[in-house]
């Protein structure tokens, strides 16, 4: 059922800004406000996080996040958008978004914008009308605020290209963690022409690294996303596949997205939803391998038969698994294994590190530099604190697992 020419913009804007809730992959890491020197302009972004997220200042920023039209040729079992699924359809002009994210900025509504869409003639049709909502922003408005484009498998190289002088982040969806669930629940995706698009891009950011005299490429990089949940893959095959993903593109962040049923939902797909503590989990064993120095063996460690431990983090998980190597010296631990005690940070750690070069910590010297210590505490030592058997108690788990509503990085 579609909306007709006549319908109001709210209408459109309704139905394709809740088309564009399931796409997770939306963050601004890295996005620096465009011509900040230059005189003129409108838009500003800083640092990271859009559409209700955090910026490192703690500022809650938004973006305008909608699909260009969620008419489809493609029939992926896992999209609400599928030429199959009985949705109103809805599309927008180029001129219609521009004018959406302009009006929406100036009433201090959003900060950017995150234009996704359907496949509604060909895969270049839709890219280019998504690089002429960009270029009619930074171009004829002279708009500065953050810009994410979702660029389209089987486009052009061309348009990549063009995208990313507009764009500060692109990102191109895998879907899923198993090519071969690809070919099953998308048959008209091809996982070739996917990556073929992510080493394009990873290949156009490469060359304007190398060459900062030309105009910037898509400076806030490149991520994507899979669904979690719409097949039989464990965590630690989608940890696996999101390692080679980071290692083969160097992607800013790789999203994961538990699967959920739609309203109008595939026979071949799950009835019933992923638990949401699931996508937080891979969230955090995601965190450890960047930022925590843990290696995916070790993580495989904390797992039972490939999936993630859902009642306590991963950290903590590896932690009890590895009880002899605890309780650590503060005062001499190295950094890597810092890093390792439940509870402790990678700021906090650095803190500890920093102020133990002039002084030995004592134990309110820990709880000061790396505030709150109730989980840490039984992996560490200092001159005047020992754990002593409360590292070896079977009862350590139930004291440091947080009630099952409370979700914590770390």
């Amino acid at each position: 059922m579609n909306v007709s020419a006549a319908d109001p913009l709210v209408a459109k804007l309704e139905i394709l800004a809740d088309a564009a809730k399931y796409d997770a992959s939306c963050a601004s890491s890295g996005g620096k406000r465009r011509g900040a020197t230059t005189a003129g302009g409108i838009g500003s972004v800083t640092g990271a996080g859009i559409c209700h997220a955090y910026t490192p200042d703690g500022r809650c920023i938004s973006l305008l996040k909608i699909l260009l039209t969620n008419f489809c040729i493609y029939d992926c079992a896992y999209c609400v958008s599928r030429r199959s699924s009985n949705v109103r359809r809805a599309r927008f002009t180029v001129d219609e978004v521009v004018r959406l994210t302009l009006d929406l900025y100036r009433r201090n509504c959003i900060e950017g914008l995150f234009l996704s869409s359907g496949i509604a003639r060909s895969e270049d049709d839709t890219m280019a009308d998504m690089v002429r909502v960009a270029k009619a922003l930074r171009v004829d408005h002279l708009y500065r605020g953050y810009i994410h484009l979702k660029t389209i498998p089987g486009a052009s190289d061309d348009l990549i290209a063009e995208a990313g002088l507009y764009a500060d982040r692109l990102s191109m969806n895998v879907e899923l963690p198993s090519e071969k669930t690809l070919e099953t629940l998308a048959p008209e995706k091809s996982a070739r022409r996917i990556k073929r698009g992510m080493a394009v891009t990873r290949g156009l950011i490469d060359e304007a690294a190398d060459e900062p005299k030309r105009k910037r490429f898509a400076p806030a990089g490149q991520s994507t996303q899979m669904i979690v949940g719409a097949d039989a893959t464990n965590d630690l095959d989608i940890m696996k596949a999101s390692t080679t993903l980071y290692a083969s593109y160097q992607l800013k962040r790789v999203y994961y997205a538990a699967f959920s049923p739609t309203g109008h939902p595939s026979a071949i797909l799950p009835s019933k939803p992923v638990e949401l503590v699931r996508e937080h989990r891979l969230y955090q064993s995601d965190w450890l391998l960047r930022h925590y120095e843990f290696e995916l063996p070790e993580l495989a460690g904390a797992m039972d038969d490939g999936m993630l431990d859902l009642s306590i983090d991963p950290k903590l998980a590896w932690a009890l698994r590895n009880r002899a190597r605890f309780p650590l010296d503060i005062n001499v631990a190295p950094r890597e294994d810092l890093l390792r005690i439940p509870g402790l940070g990678v700021r906090a750690v650095d803190r500890l590190i920093a102020a133990r070069r002039h002084a030995r910590l004592r134990y309110a010297d820990v709880a000061r530099l790396a505030g709150a210590v109730k989980r840490a505490r039984a992996f560490f030592t200092t001159d005047d604190h020992h754990p002593g058997a409360l590292l070896d108690s079977e009862a350590l788990r139930g004291k440091l697992t947080p009630p099952p509503a409370q979700l914590t990085l770390f």
